[in-house]
C-alpha cells in the first residue's frame, strides 16, 4: 500500500523525536510518566484540543509544553507558524500544563523543522536542524526567563581598559542579540584586540543573560591553545578574579562538552568529528581551514547528522574568530546544526562572509583606521625578482642531473636524452632550483635590508612563508648559509615538526633574541602573535584575498620600544613592517588594505614643500599622513607638545585627518549624502575631496611647522632610504595595475547585456554595422561609477604596463571612444589595443584607395567633408544626419552643403563609413 506524503513526513518526524529522546505516544495510550526519569519526555499523536485535534502535543514530566504541527514535504512551513500558535493557545480537557499558553511550538515536514518559543521578547520563528531534547525543554521552563528576555536586560558596559573599537564592537553585537539577529559579523583589524573583545562579550553573557554554553571556534589547535590563555589571563570587571575562576574553559575532546562547561573551545574540523563519531588525528587540527580547503579535492560541503551526545541546543552562542570561506563551503552544516546565535570574528570581510551573516556587519574597524589610533603598523612593499622566479629556465639535453623522489627524497644521477624546460609555477613543484632560493635570499641580505633597515645590524625578526614542508627545509637551510649563522638562527615552524615543538619555537621566536627568523607554510599564517615581526617574506603565492590579508597581518601588530628591543637590540621603534614579495603576491588583487606609502622615493620634507605650493594629490597627502603617523611613534613628549603647539592640534590628529581625507569610501558615502545620489560622480567625489583636502593640510602652509617637522624627524631614526625604487615600485604598481584591470573584467561581466549587444554589431558584415553613441556612453557612465571608479584611461595604462606588446600608443584621456577599443580588445574582438581615432584614420585611407580602385572619385570639397566624418566618427564612435546641423558642419554650411557635394549618395556614405571605420 502506499504512504501518503504526509504519513511519510510523519515517520522521518517520529524518528527524530525517538533520536532526541522522546517517547511516542497515541492517546489512548498515553502514559504521560513512562520514558526518563525526572523527565518524562511524552509525544502525544492526534491530541485533541478545543479547536481540533494537534498532530503531536509535547509532554515534559506531565505536564503540556507544546505543540507540533506536521506537514508534508513541499508546503511552506513559514506559513503553518499562525496554524501552531492557535493550538498553542487552545485547551485540551484535563491536562495538565506548565503554561496556560504553551510556549513550544514546532512546524515539521521531513526535511525541516522551525520552532518558536512564545516566551520571547517579539517572539519569532526559526529554522533548527532538529527537535530539542525534553531535558533542554524543562531546563528552559524552569528558567524565570529566557535567554533572549534576558539579553535585554545586560547591564551598562564597563568601558575602563577597552579600546574604542572594543566598545563598539560589544556595543554592536549586543544590539544585535537583543533584536533577536541570529547571525552578526565583526570586523576588527588585526592586533586590535579580538579575542580580548570576545572573552568581555562572554564573560557579560555568562554572567548577566545567564548564557549556558559558549563555543568560541578557532582556525588551527595552536590558536585554540593561545585562546585559552586569552581566558585564563582575563580579569573580570566586577572582582579582578580570573575568568577561569568563575567559569570552565576547556579545549574540545574526544569525550564531548562537559555540563560543567562554560566556553568549549574546538577547531571547526575537531567539532566536526565530534558530530560524526570519527578520530582526528593531531596533525589535522593544526592545520588552517583556508589549507584544508585549498587542498581538498571534493569542495562538497560536509554533510552532518543527528548526534544526541551533542544536540542542537548544546550551545547557546558561537564565536566563528577568522570567518574564512570554508566555513560557509566545507563546513556550513556544521555551524548550522546547532541552534545558537552566530557572532563571527574577521580581519578581511569578504562579500560572501558578509552575506552568510545576513549582512549584518554590527561594526567595522578597519587597518587604516587601526594604523591611525596606533593599534597597527603600516607597510611597505619590496620587491624581488630573479629570472628563474620569474620565467623559468631551460636545462639543454646532455646535462648530468640530480633527480630527487618527492617521497623518499632518494637521489640518483642521470642525463637528458633531451632539453628540459619549466616555468616559474613549477618550480619547487616538478622542478627544485636551490640557487633561486640563494639568489632571494642573497637579495635580501644584500639589498632589502639596508635599504630598509640601514641602521640596524641586527636581522630583523623576519617571517617566510613557504609553498610545502619540503621547501620550508630548503628555505631554512639556506638562510643559514646566507647569513652565515647556525641552526638557533632560523628554525621552521610547521605542524609536521609535531605540535609541541611548534609551539616551544614560536614561543622562542616571540621572545629570543637569537632566532631571528621562522619559516612556515601555514601555521604561523593566521592568528598567531608575534609582535616583534617587521619583515614578511612570501616565497609561495596565495589565491584567497582573505587569507593573504590574514598573512599580512602576522607583521600589523605593533609593539613598544623595551619589549622590542628585549629581542631586537638595535631597534628604536617599530613604525611599520616590510613586505618582501619574491613571487609576485602583491601583483594580484587580493589586498584590502592598501600600503599607505604611495611615495616611498620622496622625502617628508620634499611632501610638505610639494603641499605647501597647493600639491592636492591623494598619493601626496596620504603619503605624508603615513610619514608622520610614524614620527609620532618614535618622538619623545616633549617633541611632541611642541609640535601640537605649532600646528593648534596633536600630530596623531593632523596625520588621521590626512589618511581620512584621502580614504575613497568616506569620500564616496559622504558624496551621496551630499548630493542625494546613490552613484555620485567622480566630480562629486572631487568636490568632497578638496575641502576636506584643504582642511586637512593646512596646518603644513606655516613654514614653521614644516621646519620644526623635519627638525624632529633628522634629530630621531632616519626615514629609510628607499632608493630601490625599481623593485619597491615595480610592486606597487603591477598591484595596482591588476586591482584596475580586475575590476574592468568585472565591469565587462557585470554589464554582459550590453557588451553582447557590441559584439553582435562588430560580427556583422560592415555595410550593417552601426555603433550607437548612447551604448558608448552609457557603457562608459557605468564604468566611471561605483563599485568600479574606473576611468577608461587608467584602464588603457593598466593594459599597457601588464601587456606592452599589445598596446600601441596611449590616447587622449577624455576621448569617449576610448571605451570601444577596451571593449574590443578585453572581449576579445580585437588582438591588439589601440587608440580608436588611430583605427579609423587607418580603416578611412583604406576605404578611399578601394573607392579610387572601384572607380569612385571625390573632388576637395567632397574630401574636405569626408575628413570631417571621419573625425565625429572617431570622436564619437557613429555619425547621424542630424549631426550635419551641428558644429563644426554647420560653419561649412550644414545639411543643405552635405546634400549638394554629395546628392542622394549622402545616406549611403554616412551609413557606409559608420560601419567601415569601426572595424
Amino acid at each position: 500500500m502506499e504512504i501518503k506524503p504526509e504519513d511519510q513526513a510523519r515517520l522521518v518526524i517520529d524518528k527524530k523525536l525517538i533520536e532526541a529522546g522522546w517517547t511516542i505516544q497515541n492517546k489512548k495510550r498515553m502514559n504521560l510518566y513512562d520514558g526518563k526519569e525526572d523527565i518524562h519526555g511524552i509525544a502525544i499523536r492526534e491530541m485533541d484540543t478545543s479547536t481540533g485535534p494537534v498532530d503531536y502535543m509535547l509532554f515534559v514530566d506531565g505536564k503540556a509544553c507544546g505543540i507540533i504541527e506536521a506537514k508534508k514535504d513541499g508546503i511552506s512551513l513559514g506559513g503553518v507558524a499562525e496554524q501552531s500558535g492557535r493550538y498553542s493557545l487552545s485547551k485540551s480537557a484535563f491536562t495538565q500544563r506548565w503554561l496556560d499558553d504553551l510556549p513550544f511550538t514546532y512546524e515539521a515536514s521531513s526535511l525541516e523543522v522551525r520552532f518558536c518559543d512564545y516566551r520571547d521578547p517579539k517572539a519569532r520563528s526559526r529554522s533548527i536542524f532538529h527537535f530539542h531534547k525534553p531535558e533542554t525543554l524543562k531546563y528552559w521552563l524552569e528558567e524565570e526567563n529566557t535567554l533572549r528576555a534576558r539579553m535585554h536586560d545586560l547591564p551598562e558596559l564597563n568601558t575602563e581598559g577597552l579600546r574604542d573599537c572594543q566598545i563598539a564592537a560589544i556595543t554592536g553585537i549586543e544590539d544585535s542579540l537583543k533584536k533577536n539577529k541570529p547571525r552578526a559579523l565583526l570586523q576588527m583589524a588585526t592586533g586590535s584586540g579580538k579575542t580580548f573583545t570576545a572573552v568581555t562579550q562572554i564573560y557579560r553573557l555568562a554572567k548577566y543573560a545567564k548564557a549556558k554554553r559558549v563555543l568560541f571556534l578557532v582556525d588551527r589547535g595552536n590558536l585554540g591553545r593561545q585562546a585559552k590563555k586569552e581566558f585564563e589571563q582575563y580579569d573580570t570587571p566586577l572582582d579582578g578574579r580570573k575568568f577561569t575562576s568563575h567559569y570552565n574553559v576547556n579545549m574540545l575532546g574526544t569525550t564531548g562538552v562537559a555540563d560543567t562547561t562554560k566556553v568549549t573551545i574546538s577547531t571547526i574540523q575537531r567539532l566536526y568529528s565530534q558530530l560524526a563519531g570519527t578520530e582526528l588525528d593531531d596533525d589535522a587540527d593544526e592545520r588552517s581551514g583556508y589549507e584544508i580547503e585549498a587542498n581538498t579535492e571534493t569542495k562538497e560541503p560536509r554533510t552532518i547528522s543527528y548526534n544526541p551526545e551533542m544536540p542542537i541546543e548544546t550551545f547557546d552562542l558561537i564565536i566563528i574568530d577568522e570567518c574564512h570561506r570554508s566555513i560557509y563551503n566545507l563546513w556550513r552544516q556544521v555551524i548550522e546544526y546547532f541552534d545558537a546565535f552566530l557572532i563571527g570574528l574577521t580581519a578581511t570581510p569578504t562579500k560572501k562572509t558578509i552575506g552568510f551573516f545576513k549582512q549584518n556587519l554590527v561594526s567595522e574597524y578597519t587597518h587604516e583606521d587601526a594604523v591611525i589610533d596606533k593599534v597597527n603598523v603600516g607597510y611597505d612593499i619590496y620587491r624581488i625578482k630573479t629570472k628563474k622566479s620569474e620565467e623559468g629556465d631551460l636545462i639543454e639535453a646532455g646535462t648530468a642531473v640530480q633527480v630527487r623522489d618527492r617521497l623518499t627524497k632518494k637521489k640518483r644521477q642521470e642525463i637528458l636524452d633531451k632539453d628540459e624546460s619549466y616555468n616559474k609555477k613549477q618550480l619547487d613543484r616538478s622542478v627544485i632550483s636551490p640557487n633561486q632560493i640563494l639568489t632571494v635570499l642573497t637579495a635580501f641580505k644584500d639589498n632589502c635590508l639596508p635599504d630598509c633597515f640601514s641602521e640596524r645590524t641586527w636581522v630583523p625578526k623576519t617571517l617566510i612563508f613557504a609553498k610545502d614542508d619540503d621547501h620550508a627545509d630548503r628555505i631554512v637551510d639556506k638562510v643559514r648559509e646566507v647569513f652565515n649563522e647556525g641552526n638557533s638562527f632560523c628554525k621552521k615552524v610547521t605542524y609536521r615538526v609535531g605540535k609541541k615543538a611548534a609551539e616551544d619555537t614560536i614561543a622562542e621566536f616571540r621572545t629570543s633574541p637569537r632566532l631571528r627568523v621562522a619559516v612556515t607554510v601555514d601555521m604561523i599564517a593566521t592568528g598567531t602573535d608575534i609582535k616583534p615581526l617587521e619583515c614578511l617574506i612570501f616565497m609561495r603565492d596565495v589565491r584567497s584575498q582573505a587569507y593573504y590579508e590574514q598573512m599580512k597581518g602576522r607583521g600589523t601588530r605593533v609593539i613598544d620600544v623595551d619589549s622590542l628591543n628585549a629581542v631586537t637590540p638595535d631597534a628604536k621603534a617599530k613604525t611599520k613592517f616590510v613586505l618582501v614579495d619574491a613571487v609576485g603576491v602583491t601583483e594580484t588583487d587580493k589586498t584590502e588594505s592598501q600600503a599607505m606609502e604611495q611615495k616611498p622615493s620622496v622625502s617628508t620634507e620634499k611632501l610638505m614643500e610639494q603641499i605647501a605650493r597647493g600639491d592636492r594629490s591623494a598619493e601626496t597627502i596620504r603619503s605624508l599622513g603615513n610619514r608622520l603617523i610614524r614620527l609620532d611613534l618614535k618622538i619623545d613628549d616633549k617633541q611632541r607638545a611642541e609640535l601640537s603647539e605649532l600646528m593648534g592640534k596633536p600630530l596623531a590628529l593632523v596625520a588621521g585627518e590626512l589618511i581620512h581625507a584621502t580614504n575613497e569610501d568616506y569620500l564616496e558615502q559622504q558624496a551621496k549624502v551630499e548630493f542625494g545620489t546613490d552613484a555620485p560622480t567622480q566630480e562629486q567625489r572631487d568636490q568632497v575631496y578638496q575641502p576636506l583636502a584643504n582642511a586637512a593640510i593646512k596646518p603644513f602652509h606655516n613654514p614653521d611647522v614644516r621646519e620644526t617637522i623635519e627638525k624632529v624627524r633628522r634629530n630621531t631614526d632616519q626615514i629609510i632610504d628607499e632608493s630601490a625604487d625599481e623593485l619597491i615600485d615595480a610592486g606597487f604598481d603591477e598591484e595596482k595595475a591588476q586591482h584596475i584591470i580586475l575590476s574592468f573584467k568585472q565591469f565587462i561581466a557585470d554589464n554582459k547585456a550590453e557588451l553582447t549587444a557590441i559584439e553582435l554589431i562588430f560580427s556583422k558584415p560592415y555595410q550593417q554595422r552601426h555603433l550607437s553613441y548612447e551604448q558608448i556612453e552609457e557603457l562608459a557612465e557605468n564604468i566611471q561609477a561605483p563599485p568600479y571608479n574606473l576611468a577608461p584611461i587608467e584602464v588603457w595604462k593598466a593594459y599597457q604596463q601588464l601587456e606592452t606588446a599589445k598596446v600601441k600608443g596611449v590616447p587622449p584621456a577624455k576621448l569617449l571612444t576610448n571605451i570601444v577599443s577596451l571593449v574590443t580588445y578585453a572581449t576579445g574582438l580585437k588582438d591588439v589595443l589601440e587608440p580608436f581615432p588611430e583605427v579609423v584614420e587607418r580603416r578611412f585611407d583604406n576605404w578611399l584607395t578601394q573607392q579610387q580602385q572601384t572607380g569612385v572619385e571625390f573632388d576637395a570639397g567632397q574630401l574636405e567633408w569626408l575628413a570631417l566624418i571621419k573625425e565625429q566618427i572617431a570622436q564619437n564612435a557613429e555619425m547621424m544626419i542630424e549631426d550635419f546641423d551641428y558644429a563644426p558642419f554647420t560653419q561649412q554650411g550644414g545639411v543643405l552643403k552635405a546634400k549638394q557635394l554629395f546628392g542622394d549618395k549622402l545616406n549611403n556614405v554616412v551609413n557606409e563609413l559608420n560601419g567601415y571605420l569601426i572595424a
